[in-house]
């Protein structure tokens, strides 16, 4: 299958690239990866210009109705490798192989581990990462929550329903948050129990998580007693196909790209979280305006260089 650009990555970059290209009349085709991305799972989104609060999943929904409505077709599946062949690519999913000119990675970034003995051992068995999934198992249950920015005080936020007690083990000596997200989480009182420049050392149990060993005492002791582990700690970027095509990275690992969104391989655009270009501020509108710039930039590539594609000619 041939086409003019294809999109990797289905969170709020991808399906806003998607729809731009799509009234371009570009011949866009999205490969979803995890639909929506983090924010299908972040719960309700506060501060969604012309949403007054709306379920993130919902918001990704709506994003892909309006892509296909532009003629954008969609693949869940993800993909194993993007190559460069001439002047354009092949990007490879499953058993299949697909060509275009141009490609907009918005891969996003991966959810960071606490990288402790047991951690992988008890995912799912008391030690979760996705609160608005796997938070409703905790009713009338003790959980902690591990991190200190605003995602993980929405966490708690959302927790509260359902916990009968919640710990908040911050690293640092202040929590990073919204004010309005912090204001609600302070109304919580005694349900909510903040443990700041506290660390968790390690996660023990054997069929399912018991305890955690803190790096400080509480309550004179540093074993704590709970039912659920949530981890908020941020975000690494995917790397995967910065490494498979050449791309140049910064030192943190997020894609280099100019004002466009053009990376250093012609034909090959980055958007959303596979960037840094807001310095470390990540929302859905700038992730959302990201896309929009690389599929302008993709659309300028295109009429300059659409024909130069060999593969469009061949059978794959």
């Amino acid at each position: 299958m041939e086409y003019d650009l294809i999109v990797v990555g289905s969170g709020a970059a991808g399906l806003s690239a998607a729809i731009y290209a799509g009234r371009y009349k570009l011949r866009t085709f999205l490969i979803e990866g995890e639909f929506g991305g983090e924010t299908a799972t972040a719960g309700t989104i506060w501060n969604y210009p012309g949403f007054n609060g709306i379920d993130g999943y919902e918001l990704m929904r709506k994003m892909k109705e309006q892509a296909q409505s532009v003629g954008v077709e969609f693949r869940d599946g993800w993909v194993k490798e993007i190559r460069k062949e001439g002047e354009c690519f092949r990007v490879l999913i499953e058993e299949r192989s697909f060509h275009t000119n141009t490609v907009i990675i918005a891969t996003g970034s991966r959810r960071r581990h606490l990288n402790l003995p047991n951690e992988k051992e008890l995912t799912g068995k008391g030690v979760h990462y996705c609160w608005t999934c796997d938070g409703p198992l905790y009713k009338d249950k003790i959980v902690a929550m591990v991190g200190g920015g605003d995602s993980s005080v929405k966490g708690i936020n959302f927790l509260s329903a359902y916990a009968k007690k919640i710990y908040f083990i911050v690293k640092e000596k202040e929590i990073g948050a919204e004010p309005l997200n912090l204001e609600q989480m302070r109304k919580l009182g005694d349900h909510v129990e903040i443990l700041l420049e506290t660390e968790v050392k390690e996660i023990r149990g054997k069929e399912k998580l018991e305890t955690l060993i803190l790096s400080r005492p509480y309550k004179e002791s540093r074993e704590l007693a709970i039912d659920g582990l949530f981890i908020e700690i941020g975000f690494d970027p995917d790397q995967t196909f910065a490494k498979q095509l050449g791309l140049e990275i910064d030192s943190k690992g997020y894609t280099k790209t100019d004002s466009m969104m053009r990376t250093n391989v012609p034909g090959i655009f980055a958007a959303g979280d596979a960037t840094n270009h807001f310095n470390n501020f990540k929302q859905d509108i700038t992730a959302a305006a990201l896309g929009t710039v690389a599929a302008t930039a993709a659309y300028e590539h295109y009429k300059a260089n659409g024909k130069a594609c060999d593969l469009h000619k061949k059978v794959p």
